[in-house]
């Protein structure tokens, strides 16, 4: 390979975008949790919710102040590195940037010091509604981060030449574009299989020292419950987007399976070695006509295969191929693990289960190694286009010089070495810790709170303060 100033800055943003997408992908789930904890220890009053919403409270905190860091430098980089495509694109694309700021992140900031702080300080409900606006503020967040990816890969309403510049002409299919819905929809479920797998692999971890410890039996059957209803929704979502790619970015699906001529009733390669030298694969591991049925619905559909492009227009199709499968493997994973553990609560033998228990540790970070693969399919598979059939990616890179792109990527290997490696490993023993710390915590001092965020009346200036007389 020629470690120029392209191949550099394509790693450099495959590097920090992979640490990047860790934490959305587990403060989005993590957020709506929180709000579904905070509403049933109000609904119920039952101490278990309050603790463990006490304890994962904090576990968000420092996940979202790492995903805010992170976000920041890749946001720089369109500027550094991917100058030509800022310039280009900046007209469509830059708005949709702006409106995830001001839609998704100010809200988000906005409500989050009172939910962080606020506990002790503010009424149950106005502290159940910023949980709730900082979780909607998380979801809004990835529609527009999505919204702007998903309009790379299938760019619509928009006019003009590279040379030229784009511009937006209809900013509803800007938004809209075809494959945004399917896209934000997988994105949100792999969220909450992310934060469900984690969660149950926390608790699980606690029950095997201790089987009796509650908030860890009722976090692990919230979990489980989530992965048995959500793993099985995103195979079927998945499959709805992986349709839309046979349609609007053919050679992407041609490398994802491994076909390299046109035809009929085409295999699906379970396992297989391509070779872009030979325009072939080595060995394969198949399964007849399935591929079609799988794809486009039918065996006797015909489909595309990579020798209908061009050599220079075909997406590496090894890296593809394996990360796929690597997406899917773990999703049927997660599906034999929520249907394991819904047999075992409903026998009432979820906690008692060591070889489950074990299994769901085991399981904790699959949901962030099927994030990732899966925008490496995303992103791998649209190459070699930045905007698909519009922008080249060697069109794009900003006219800077090796030496400085190596320079700053191994500052970033650096940094991010000590600084997120620290972040985990404070945030693993927060989780081996248990959620018993914050057992003891009050609840929110009603008495403090306005009168219109508890449906109550506020005290009258002469009134003494119960928490000040004990």
């Amino acid at each position: 390979m020629d470690f120029d100033a392209l191949l550099l800055s394509r790693m450099q943003f495959a590097f920090t975008i992979a640490f990047h997408i860790i934490f959305p992908s587990f403060t989005i789930g993590l957020a709506s949790y929180l709000a579904v904890l905070e509403g049933l220890w109000l609904t119920t009053r039952n101490e278990t919710f309050k603790t463990l919403y006490l304890f994962w409270v904090k576990v968000f905190a420092i996940s979202f102040g790492m995903g805010v860091v992170s976000g920041v430098v890749m946001s720089y980089q369109l500027g550094t590195n991917w100058s030509v495509f800022s310039a280009v694109a900046g007209p469509v694309i830059g708005p949709l940037f702006a409106f995830e700021v001001l839609a998704a992140f100010f809200l988000e900031a906005s409500f989050l010091g009172v939910m962080l702080f606020g506990w002790k300080k503010v009424g149950p409900g106005l502290h159940f509604a910023s949980t709730v606006l900082v979780a909607f503020g998380t979801l809004t967040s990835a529609f527009w981060i999505i919204s702007a990816n998903s309009w790379m890969q299938s760019p619509a309403g928009f006019a003009g030449t590279v040379e030229e510049g784009l511009v937006a002409v209809n900013w509803l299919q800007v938004i809209f574009s075809p494959t945004f819905p399917e896209r934000l929809a997988h994105m949100v479920l792999a969220a909450y299989l992310t934060t469900a797998l984690v969660v149950a692999a926390a608790s699980a971890f606690r029950l095997l020292r201790d089987a009796t410890e509650p908030e860890s039996a009722m976090a692990l059957k919230m979990a489980i419950g989530m992965l048995a209803i959500v793993a099985p929704l995103q195979l079927l979502v998945g499959d709805l987007s992986g349709k839309d790619v046979m349609h609007h970015q053919p050679a992407k699906l041609a490398a994802i399976e491994a076909f390299w001529e046109t035809r009929t009733e085409q295999a699906f390669h379970i396992a297989a070695w391509p070779d872009r030298e030979i325009e072939g694969n080595h060995w394969e591991l198949s399964i007849p006509k399935l591929g079609s049925l799988i794809t486009a619905g039918s065996t006797g559909a015909e489909v595309q295969g990579l020798e209908a492009f061009a050599p220079e227009d075909r997406p590496p199709v090894f890296i593809v191929f394996w990360a796929f499968r690597l997406m899917v493997g773990l999703g049927l994973a997660m599906i034999a693990l929520g249907f394991w553990g819904a047999w075992l609560a409903w026998r009432g033998r979820i906690a008692r289960s060591p070889a489950f228990l074990r299994s769901c540790v085991a399981m904790g970070p699959a949901g962030f190694v099927a994030v990732i693969s899966g925008w490496i399919v995303a992103e791998v598979g649209r190459q070699p286009y930045v905007i698909y059939g519009v922008l080249r990616t060697e069109d794009a890179v900003s006219p800077v010089g090796a030496g400085s792109v190596s320079a700053s990527l191994l500052a970033f290997l650096v940094v991010y070495a000590v600084v997120f490696s620290v972040g985990a490993l404070y945030i693993l023993r927060m989780l081996a810790q248990g959620p018993l710390g914050g057992a003891h915590e009050p609840p929110p001092t009603e008495d403090r709170a306005p009168g219109w965020a508890l449906g109550a009346a506020p005290k009258s200036p002469g009134e003494s303060d119960p928490q000040e007389d004990r």
